[in-house]
């Protein structure tokens, strides 16, 4: 059962929880092993039984219901562990007492059942208390409050590690009246507390350590206080899980008349119901309400049976820490479960798009239409005609001239230094603005439904895998993007390039030799025919650019996939960057929440109740 009131066991930190090793498991106990500080010193402690005291023993084979609660708080454990570094000490304090105090019972005697009887002021608990142990060990009396402190009963010998746990001095340790009816009670230590109502604050906090404790509540209430607000709403209503260790008694009905007891307990049940409270009636499981006067006895011997059967049964502690459990994973739930949130990841239209984005970035498709028009540029010089390559020599020669031609000479001769002035304020290569806007569209994508502690820590994760990316970027667009446009080697060439190469020579001969067979007739060397010299000029002349023009038709496709596997590199590049710096990260963090929501899953499957319900 969890703490009453919003205070957390300030003995535990996150050190108390760490992720447990691999744990061998004999037949009759299981040994866990715990990295941390020394509130794990003190787990191991509680769960393999070390001690001074006589209130531990072996513990007996698991039963169904002990394992699935192991197993749940094995996953509880493993769910702090890996929520540490994401959630803060204060989010987890309630899991890790649970854990805290769950190993500590039970590392003491499963053969007790703490069963504490609890109430206002005048209820008549102490009454009750010495009634069942038949005899009067709790001080009754007219005046408020009686009992100042818990006081302890036990009906067999070993529970001094359990009343050590209660902080009960061995001076309030009692033993009942050896009596027929005590045997149907061995194994049950019963706890009369101080009223729960009280006007000094320290017998309030009595109650509250000790039901925080204790395996099962009696809780005693009477005709005029059984609506109190204080046992509804302090007490009642947050315990609503805890309906299977939790008996609901009106005493005094021996002071109400004829059917008005039945009335008093049918409104009783109806409050309950309003608290949350199941009520055990009909075989369900729940909390068991009856009516009884400890003065005159009616009744007392109805929850001795029923108590006896309780104790007899020996699963107290489990249903206890069962609840505790569900209680712990219903406050957590928020953290860890989205609802309509099938399963985190990164789609691939969000990396598609986040790949996109950087190539974009780095210039990617640019850099291929660049690579694109060197390839047809120097299939341009090759294939081109002679006179056309002439034309761009002599151009060439002609550049010194012009002012930046001569400014350069001048720089190369040593005559002057030309310095390009940068701009006021130069443009990075990479747009710093669209890699930033890339990370936080994926980021978005990725936390879609995610509960806000782990969505945080995915943009967190994003936000730093971005830090340096646009440098990064930089880098490959200098880098690569340099070698893509302006390559150190000239471009593959096609299978073609060749016989374009000889047509085109073919066609320079045509001409050359077409034009000296005519200068050699007009200086009379040769017999005048001047259609031959004419047409083969003519064939040249015309062939020459023709096969410029089909070379040029031809070497859009192997240009075009040239420009396209430029791109394709420069994109790879970057996405790899980008895949490097800020998916994988996420991608991780997003691995790390499932494993811890499918431990969460593990804590949360004992929502059901266990099958230990009394009959």
């Amino acid at each position: 059962m969890t703490a009453l009131t919003d205070r957390t066991d300030d003995r535990w930190d996150d050190g108390l929880i760490a992720r447990s090793r691999p744990r061998a498991v004999d037949g009759d106990q299981d040994e866990e092993e715990y990295e941390g500080d020394e509130g794990d010193d003190a787990l191991v402690r509680a769960v393999s039984g070390a001690g001074s005291d006589g209130g531990k023993s072996t513990a007996p084979p698991l039963s169904p219901e002990g394992q699935a609660l192991r197993l749940r708080l094995d996953a509880l454990r493993q769910l702090v562990g890996l929520s540490r570094t994401r959630l803060d000490g204060k989010t987890l304090a309630e899991a890790g007492r649970v854990l805290d105090e769950a190993a500590a019972r039970r590392g003491l005697s499963p053969q007790h059942t703490v069963v504490a009887i609890a109430g206002a002021t005048g209820s008549g608990k102490s009454t009750l208390f010495n009634s069942l142990a038949g005899v009067q060990i709790s001080e009754m009396g007219l005046r408020r409050p009686t009992t100042a402190a818990p006081i302890a009963c036990s009906w067999s010998d070993g529970a001094a590690g359990l009343l050590d746990r209660l902080e009960i001095p061995g001076r309030l340790r009692r033993r009942p009246r050896e009596t027929s009816e005590a045997e149907a009670l061995r194994g049950m230590v019963l706890v009369d507390l101080p009223d729960l109502d009280s006007a000094v604050g320290a017998h309030r906090d009595h109650v509250d350590r000790v039901l925080a404790l204790v395996d099962a509540v009696v809780w005693v209430v009477d005709p005029e206080k059984y609506a109190d607000a204080v046992l509804h709403e302090r007490y009642l209503r947050p315990l609503a899980g805890h309906a299977e260790v939790t008996f609901v008694v009106l005493n005094q009905v021996d002071r109400l008349p004829g059917e008005a007891a039945d009335l008093v307990l049918d409104d009783l049940r109806r409050l309950l119901d309003e608290d949350g409270i199941a009520l055990g009636e009909h075989g369900e499981p729940g909390a068991t309400v009856l009516g009884l006067s400890a003065l005159t006895g009616e009744g007392v011997g109805e929850l001795r049976e029923l108590l006896g059967q309780f104790t007899q049964e020996k699963g107290a502690a489990t249903r206890r820490i069962s609840a505790d459990v569900d209680r712990a994973a219903g406050r957590l739930r928020p953290l860890y479960v989205a609802d309509g949130h099938t399963g985190p990841e990164i789609g691939e239209a969000a990396r598609a798009e986040f790949e996109d984005r950087l190539a974009e970035a780095v210039g990617a498709y640019a850099a291929g239409l660049a690579a694109e028009r060197a390839w047809r540029r120097n299939a341009g010089k090759a294939c081109g005609t002679p006179w056309l390559r002439l034309w761009r020599w002599y151009e060439g020669r002609r550049a010194p001239r012009t002012l930046a031609g001569l400014a350069a000479l001048a720089a190369i001769g040593g005559r002057g230094q030309v310095v390009a002035e940068a701009p006021a304020e130069e443009e990075e290569v990479t747009a710093r603005q669209r890699v930033e806007q890339a990370v936080r569209v994926v980021a978005d994508e990725a936390v879609s439904g995610l509960p806000e502690p782990w969505a945080q820590a995915v943009r967190e994760t994003a936000v730093r895998g971005a830090d340096r990316l646009p440098e990064a970027l930089d880098e490959i667009a200098v880098t690569l993007g340099a070698a893509v446009v302006v390559p150190s080697a000239k471009p593959p060439r096609p299978t073609w390039w060749p016989a374009a190469v000889l047509g085109q020579a073919a066609m320079t001969l045509l001409q050359v030799f077409g034009g000296l067979w005519l200068v050699g007739q007009i200086v009379g060397v040769l017999e005048p025919r001047l259609m031959p010299p004419v047409l083969l000029m003519v064939a040249g002349i015309i062939g020459g650019p023709l096969v410029e023009w089909s070379c040029s038709i031809a070497a859009r496709g192997p240009a075009r996939r040239y420009g396209q596997d430029a791109e394709r590199r420069l994109r790879q590049a970057a996405a790899g960057c980008g895949r490097a710096r800020v998916l994988e990260p996420v991608a991780a963090e997003l691995l790390r929440y499932r494993e811890v929501r499918e431990q969460y899953a593990t804590v949360a499957a004992g929502g059901s109740r266990l099958s230990t319900t009394r009959q």
